[in-house]
């Protein structure tokens, strides 16, 4: 047996990444047609991720994860250590006096709970003593009742969670009536009424994107580009001597750093680095999203023996926030980056090999294990391979992001 985890984001008001929650299925179906969702929480974590840690997909934040009515009063989530996990019950668990209690002895464990899709039916308050956080499904009802539940619950004092919030507009309205944290891909969409103007500098940036996708590297131009900008170049060394790359070689130069590093991870690097630099000032999600589709569409060309340079599956991954990062219409920014036509037809959803790559890497982001195995199957991929490269791809942004 193997099984696959998916990790979505939590965001804080400042759209700062502090936790994840985690989504488990069994890697034979995909899904558990013949069991309760207890056993299948049990099965998974007790079978593999308890094995691995936790901390190993979620880089040490909090995780959360779903529990339902047995596994909470059999104290299932006791072996699981309080200060790296939250408590969610879900919301359709059938209330009874064992579940009160079990909920009442875990948290004077010290564990965080959290209500999953809070209907606010008044049922739930006898737990509300117990409960640290409360989650909404606010595309399920309308931002007046919402408002009218939260002023409701507010003598409670519950930190609130939004679930599926999906616009720019959506977060600004959730934050004034009292949500401090934010599930959703509103961080991930251009905000229209407020398109920044592409300067200069960001032109160069783009440029250096620009000859990543190019077969044969420029290297003078290159080198223009980067000594205009001795922080591009810092980080380019510094990238270069980080033990990820298992460097051992001391850089100390640029023409040595571009020579040493090699055609084809230089492609990347720049790529990455230039889009670290247009990403400087947005959620630090929308770049681990970028690096963990990269490296994702890379791992995946590779299972296919795709050997193409430029690197186009990685350049198409980690493009593929790049409308986010810069709040422009991705139309709009592909016309003004001279890149490959597949990289460019892949980033607009045409049918394209490498649009079914990057539709793999957005379904084991998601969760969505059918829609997995169904494009595995088009290549011929076993899951177990393409599981495989999604728990490395995801260790792989978190390790770049903290170089």
């Amino acid at each position: 047996m193997y099984s696959y985890v998916a990790r979505q984001p939590i965001l804080d008001n400042n759209q700062q990444l502090v936790a994840y929650e985690l989504l488990f299925r069994d890697g034979d179906s995909n899904y558990f047609p013949n069991i309760n969702p207890d056993q299948a929480t049990s099965n998974i974590l007790t079978n593999n991720h308890l094995t691995m840690g936790v901390e190993q997909v979620t880089g040490d934040l909090p995780a959360y994860i779903n529990f339902h009515a047995d596994t909470l009063i059999r104290h299932f989530p006791s072996f699981l250590d309080p200060k790296k996990i939250v408590i969610e019950i879900l919301e359709d668990v059938p209330i009874s006096d064992e579940l009160l209690a079990a909920c009442k002895s875990l948290k004077e464990q010290g564990y965080v709970l959290a209500l999953d899709d809070h209907d606010f039916d008044p049922k739930w308050d006898v737990f509300l003593p117990y409960i640290d956080i409360i989650k909404v499904d606010v595309l399920s009802i309308s931002i007046l009742e919402v408002s009218r539940y939260v002023n409701r619950i507010k003598p409670y004092n519950k930190t609130l969670l939004a679930e599926k919030v999906e616009t720019a507009q959506q977060f600004e309205q959730l934050k004034m009536l009292g949500f401090s944290l934010f599930q959703g891909y509103f961080f991930a969409k251009p905000e229209m009424l407020k398109q920044k103007k592409i300067t200069t500098t960001k032109h160069n940036i783009l440029e250096l994107i620009n000859q990543a996708s190019k077969i044969s590297l420029d290297f003078d131009h290159i080198s223009d580009i980067f000594s205009s900008d001795p922080g591009l170049t810092y980080k380019l060394l510094r990238f270069i001597n980080s033990p990820t790359y298992g460097r051992s070689q001391q850089i100390t130069s640029l023409k040595h750093a571009l020579v040493y590093i090699g055609e084809v991870e230089l492609k990347k690097f720049i790529a990455l680095l230039a889009l670290s630099d247009l990403a400087e000032d947005k959620a630090s999600e929308l770049m681990r999203i970028s690096l963990f589709r990269a490296r994702f569409c890379e791992q995946i060309g590779q299972l296919l023996k795709d050997s193409d340079n430029p690197p186009k599956a990685f350049l198409t991954g980690l493009l593929s926030m790049i409308d986010g990062i810069l709040d422009h219409d991705i139309q709009s920014v592909v016309e003004i980056l001279p890149i490959d036509q597949d990289i460019k037809s892949a980033l607009l959803g045409e049918a394209i090999y490498l649009t079914n790559y990057l539709d793999l890497a957005k379904h084991f982001e998601q969760g969505q294990w059918l829609h997995s195995e169904s494009i595995a199957q088009q290549f011929g991929l076993d899951m177990e391979k393409c599981s495989a490269a999604h728990i490395e791809a995801m260790s792989w942004a978190d390790s770049m992001l903290s170089c």
